[in-house]
């Protein structure tokens, strides 16, 4: 599974703020020529695991 499915599957366990800010960090790096399976998605993948590990 890609990292751009992993955080659409976990999407509904972040907080919103979270989430507007994850999709607004993605949409910028895809604009600027990034791709889907580059390492930063997997860093944003990363960052919202550990985000709702940190609100259980």
């Amino acid at each position: 599974m890609s990292p751009m499915q992993e955080l659409a599957n976990i999407s509904n366990r972040l907080p919103v703020d979270v989430l507007q800010d994850i999709n607004q960090r993605i949409g910028d790096w895809l604009a600027t020529g990034g791709k889907e399976t580059d390492a930063y998605i997997e860093q944003q993948l990363r960052y919202a695991k550990n985000v709702i590990e940190a609100i259980k």
